[in-house]
């Protein structure tokens, strides 16, 4: 029974402390190397004990010094937005003043030329084979053909009063409640 009770004694005093590396938790701690002296070992613990009080110490200051940064951010009315800002446009400027981003922009500089004058030369190509085809023969005689047929689909247009004048066709004025004949 105290063996139990000695084990689990020996598993709460391995508890990692603050600042404790994972692999100095993971399992009981080993016995000192026999090469060290009581004395050493006493000198080692001692050195521990006074680095740990350090690291405490010195993110206790971290800390203060975090919220003394924090209210001084604020009576200066820097949010964090703000600083987002600053940060972007920094990095931004850090960008666009690299050597890499200036080759790449000259480069697409000069593409960008290059396709616009292609484009171009493509544009008064089409244009001119277009018109060529247009002139030509075949497409004249196309034309007039259209041209054409299109007059002779379209009904003329003649004087209104002449429409007025004529006679509505025989089957519509018989029977046709506009021309009545009077009953007998």
């Amino acid at each position: 029974m105290e063996d139990a009770e000695k084990g689990s004694q020996e598993r709460l005093d391995s508890a990692p402390e603050v600042g404790e590396d994972a692999v100095t938790s993971v399992g009981p701690s080993p016995p000192p190397p026999p090469a060290i002296t009581e004395e050493e070992r006493q000198e080692l613990q001692e050195e521990l004990d006074k680095v740990e009080d350090e690291i405490q110490t010195l993110s206790q200051v971290l800390a203060a010094k975090e919220k003394q940064l924090a209210d001084i951010k604020r009576k200066l009315g820097v949010t964090a937005l703000n600083e987002l800002k600053q940060n972007i446009t920094k990095t931004w400027q850090e960008v666009t003043t690299s050597i890499a981003y200036r080759r790449t922009s000259e480069t697409l500089s000069q593409a960008s030329l290059k396709a616009t004058a292609a484009f171009s030369n493509m544009g008064s190509a089409i244009s001119r084979k277009l018109e060529d085809v247009r002139n030509a023969p075949t497409f004249k005689s196309f034309e007039d053909k259209v041209e054409t047929l299109k007059t002779k689909m379209t009904p003329s247009t003649s004087d209104p009063v002449d429409e007025e004048r004529e006679d509505p066709p025989a089957a519509e004025s018989e029977g046709s409640p506009l021309h009545e004949e009077p009953m007998d």
